[in-house]
């Protein structure tokens, strides 16, 4: 089998993972794993599917013509890129009051640290108290074997305090 990596973007209205779950279907494909959201209006998704080697640029094709329906799909083959040995999947926890650049500054420290963000979700909500908006970011990433982890979450408290948030890191369960 092969797997697919799709994104998928248009304007929401009832069906539209019908339609693309009925074209994974008829291509003898399953469907894996998947992310979708309503967005400022528009549906928003991504996910993997698995199809015959032999159906794969038939199904492209069938995802391709959905954009005539007002769905835009981008399909890409998946490579498996494995974790190296010794890599450690963690969950990284940020709140704090809302303000411009707090994914720019901690995804820099990441990167800058060999960290990857493999799942990023975040949201705004009203403070309970306040009324103030409040940030939060939950996050899976993968640490490199090597990598110091006290000195990661010293760098990270180190940011959380510039930033006024609050940041945990802690190894998944």
């Amino acid at each position: 089998m092969t797997d697919l990596v799709l994104t998928l973007l248009g304007p929401d209205r009832p069906g539209l993972v019908e339609v693309v779950a009925g074209v994974i279907a008829a291509h003898g494909g399953n469907w894996l794993e998947s992310r979708m959201s309503h967005l400022a209006g528009k549906f928003a998704g991504i996910l993997r599917a698995e199809l015959p080697p032999d159906k794969v640029q038939p199904a492209l094709a069938a995802l391709a013509a959905l954009e005539s329906r007002g769905l835009k799909v981008i399909a890409e083959a998946a490579s498996m890129n494995d974790r190296g040995p010794g890599d450690k999947s963690m969950d990284l926890e940020l709140v704090g009051l809302d303000r411009p650049g707090i994914v720019r500054e901690i995804s820099q420290l990441l990167a800058a640290s060999g960290v990857n963000v493999e799942e990023l979700v975040t949201n705004r909500t009203s403070a309970p108290m306040s009324g103030d908006m409040l940030f939060e970011a939950r996050a899976h990433v993968r640490v490199p074997a090597g990598i110091d982890l006290a000195s990661l979450r010293a760098s990270l408290e180190r940011l959380a305090s510039d930033l006024v948030v609050e940041v945990k890191l802690e190894e998944r369960r």
